[in-house]
């Protein structure tokens, strides 16, 4: 619960500031089924929204930290999964949800992401940004699948994996 006063103060700073009071709204999608992943596995449900690709760089780098790959890879994995994100979140339905899941192998941290979509197609493997996701992750993938409750939307899968840098 917020208390009225705190509440009141700080709408007063954002019209102080220019800003207005906005609401979002996400409608709740149900994601593919798929089995429940290792007790390591992290999986994030957000709107399908540009405003939200800084919290996804942020969880896949402090995955990434935390499994120990290097500073550079580091940096690939969180230039990959924003390209991946980007990609998902342009053709993904208005106020639908994005799902974001990383599961952390021995060798890897595999990424994949998901959103409904009116397209049938996957993402392009031909275009700039597919290039640059390849570049970035040791293997991608792009697919689309039905969604099975209305035949007229479709789910879009990015998946991508990073492998951990061998140490010598």
């Amino acid at each position: 619960m917020v208390h009225d006063g705190l509440h009141a103060g700080y709408c007063e700073w954002e019209k102080l500031n220019g800003r207005q009071n906005t609401e979002v709204t996400v409608t709740e999608t149900k994601p593919p089924m798929s089995n429940v992943g290792a007790q390591d596995d992290i999986e994030l449900r957000l709107g399908a929204s540009l405003v939200h690709l800084p919290i996804i760089r942020s969880v896949a780098a402090s995955i990434a930290m935390r499994v120990d790959f290097d500073l550079d890879s580091i940096a690939d994995l969180r230039l990959a999964v924003d390209e991946a994100c980007s990609t998902l979140i342009t053709r993904a339905l208005a106020d639908s949800t994005m799902t974001c899941r990383f599961t952390i192998n021995e060798d890897q941290l595999l990424f994949r992401g998901t959103v409904t979509s009116a397209e049938a197609e996957a993402p392009s493997t031909t275009s700039f940004g597919w290039r640059v996701l390849t570049t970035l992750a040791d293997s991608a993938s792009a697919w689309t699948e039905e969604n099975s409750e209305d035949g007229q939307r479709n789910w879009i899968h990015i998946e991508l994996a990073k492998r951990k840098p061998a140490f010598t």
